[in-house]
């Protein structure tokens, strides 16, 4: 089996909502990009809920705006072995430290998994984040999941709780140690 790898956290401390996927596909690694594959949906429903006609930017631009409206994306998993894309057949993952990402992104105010397995094993990895911030299990962008777009979408748009002007949202959320 391949052994493959997350790309990095995209995030600044202004991230509002963080958006987790569970390991990037084919495709995706291939082109060293998140949601990569021209089936994943992942960019337009993220373009419909921010209202930004993200699947026609250029990569690195695309970056830049979700930065620019608060949303953070990285994976759940680290690093694990997968014969091709679906997540059924990860074996032997490593987790990211999502805690300590969460504990450093000061503004942060939900957590939104990207599909089941990232819903499964990101709420593992968050237990003690539990009542500090919000989580939100969304339908997977991905093609293999066959919900319909805008059934997608619906789900999607609670996102905009969080990030619906973000400059008259709370202070930084305190620490405790």
């Amino acid at each position: 089996m391949t052994q493959k790898r997350c790309f990095p956290p995209v995030v600044d401390a202004n991230t509002r909502v963080l958006v987790l996927g569970s390991l990037p596909g084919e495709v995706s690694l291939a082109q060293s990009q998140y949601y990569a594959h021209k089936q994943n949906r992942f960019w337009s429903l993220i373009g419909d809920v921010t209202g930004e006609d993200l699947p026609s930017l250029d990569y690195p631009t695309r970056l830049q705006t979700l930065v620019r409206h608060r949303v953070g994306l990285w994976d759940v998993v680290a690093e694990a072995q997968r014969e091709g894309s679906l997540d059924s057949r990860i074996r032997n993952h490593a987790s990211n430290d999502l805690l300590a990402l969460v504990e450093s992104l000061p503004r942060l105010a939900a957590v939104a998994f990207n599909g089941g397995t990232a819903t499964r094993l990101g709420m593992r990895a968050l237990q003690d984040a539990v009542g500090k911030i919000e989580f939100v299990s969304l339908p997977s962008s991905s093609p293999a999941y066959t919900l319909s777009y805008s059934e997608k979408l619906k789900a999607w748009e609670v996102l905009r709780r969080w990030l619906v002007a973000p400059d008259l949202v709370e202070a930084p959320r305190g620490r405790s140690d």
